[in-house]
């Protein structure tokens, strides 16, 4: 069977209230543009019917492959597993609620056809043409100024750094090495993909209140984790920042002290005669620290591009060995076969997810 066009992979967890109705949807789309697609529904360890209702619908819809596992690691593991399931050329990612509409799949493939050289879109409904319809203000405003603060650390290129509604090629997504389990597995591709040199590009996007099933918003979890990975990716942002409020808070110190030994009412044994070199010392070190974290970063990219380069090499390596074989027959060898043993086990409607 001939690998499809587009995979959009699904992460699912306790979703039963959506489906089939979310897939069918999405399927209905792809459909109407004529595309070869397949649909990988990643079940996370629902606790719910969300299993029986996707196995219900692949028994009739072949286009439908599911991964499914236990107990529940994330919607990062969830999309990692899809993403390495997914046979398309293309691959997006969309949420099961449909917070964003099918009809923005099509947007995103069709740029890839108007823009070769792109490699990942992102739906953003914080740019010129992208609304929001049915959020919260308290949750809107909080996405707002997170996302804010994490186009700051990467540069102020993508306004919308933490939806799940994106397209990528295949050929880019799976040369990125990931790791993260939770929702920052979206910052942590797009840090690598522009990092690795990629070209990444914002569509606009209408972003939906869900309508049905339960949210899995994590205010705690998801601020910490998004605050932590703004100081990653951009450290002189929190050390430059400490660094020049304790060097100023030092330097008001040192007038105050001048000020009194100019009026005769400097008293050398005061505790401000200490603190004042100390807080400008403690500030000179942590501005330091910030500037040895960016060059960390610097090199991190550096590393990445490499990995990159190595990746696309490896690969031309495989299509030219797979074109000579041995025996000059054109097929590939034994133990390119071997290599080629796939990651995942089951038939095509019902596999199972490998313990990464």
């Amino acid at each position: 069977m001939a690998n499809p066009r587009i995979s959009v992979v699904v992460p699912m967890h306790n979703e039963a209230a959506n489906l089939p109705d979310t897939l069918l949807a999405i399927a209905e789309e792809l459909r109407t543009q004529n595309y070869s697609f397949e649909v990988v529904a990643v079940n996370d360890g629902s606790t719910d019917d969300t299993g029986g209702r996707l196995r219900a619908l692949a028994s009739v819809a072949p286009w439908l492959i599911i991964v499914d596992y236990g107990p529940n690691r994330g919607r990062g593991y969830a999309i990692r597993a899809g993403i390495t399931r997914a046979r398309g050329e293309t691959i997006c990612t969309i949420d099961a609620d449909l917070s964003y509409t099918p009809d923005h799949l099509t947007q995103m493939i069709e740029a890839f056809e108007q823009f070769p050289a792109i490699d990942c879109v992102v739906g953003s409904p914080y740019i010129a043409g992208g609304r929001t319809e049915g959020v919260s203000p308290w949750r809107l405003w909080l996405s707002r100024w997170g996302n804010r603060v994490i186009s700051l650390a990467m540069g102020g290129r993508i306004k919308t750094s933490t939806g799940v509604l994106r397209a990528y090629r295949a050929s880019c997504i799976k040369n990125t090495e990931l790791f993260a389990d939770g929702k920052e597995l979206h910052l942590e591709i797009l840090s690598k993909l522009l990092a690795a040199g990629y070209n990444v590009i914002e569509l606009p996007a209408t972003l939906r209140g869900r309508k049905r099933g339960k949210s899995k918003f994590n205010l705690r979890g998801i601020a910490s984790s998004h605050l932590l990975f703004s100081v990653h990716e951009r450290p002189i942002l929190l050390f430059g920042l400490i660094g020049m409020i304790l060097i100023g808070l030092g330097a008001l110190g040192g007038a105050y002290i001048l000020y009194l030994w100019q009026s005769a009412a400097l008293n050398p044994s005061r505790p401000l005669m200490t603190l004042v070199p100390l807080v400008i010392l403690t500030g000179i070190q942590i501005l330091v620290f910030g500037f040895l974290g960016s060059g960390l970063a610097r090199l991190r990219r550096e590393i990445l591009i490499v990995q990159r380069e190595n990746k696309e090499l490896e690969h031309k390596f495989d299509k030219l060995a797979t074109k000579i074989s041995p025996a000059g027959t054109g097929e590939p060898s034994a133990s390119e076969n071997e290599q080629e043993a796939p990651t995942f086990v089951g038939d095509h409607q019902s596999v199972a997810a490998e313990q990464h």
